[in-house]
């Protein structure tokens, strides 16, 4: 998942004024899919950087053993969803 260059997405309007955002990404060992919640209109980079932002904060998290402790205030991210294909 560290190149990061094979993101295909699309978008979609919601009824509560809400994009949600479908991504894929072709270029891992395993494909990825992910949804991304976001609450205001965005550009194509725009919305690019934030998947790439999302997917780092994610790496990153995985080996922080903090998360599993109440000192960190760890809060999970609701409006990024991802899965392997």
């Amino acid at each position: 998942m560290r190149d990061l260059h094979n993101i295909s997405f699309t978008t979609k309007k919601l009824m509560s004024g809400n994009l949600q955002v479908k991504f894929n990404i072709q270029n891992a060992v395993k494909p990825y899919y992910g949804y991304l919640l976001v609450n205001q209109a965005l550009s194509d980079e725009e919305i690019m950087e934030e998947i790439k932002l999302r997917l780092n904060l994610r790496e990153q998290s995985k080996m922080d053993l903090l998360k599993f402790t109440f000192k960190n205030q760890w809060k999970d991210d609701h409006q990024f969803y991802l899965y392997s294909a």
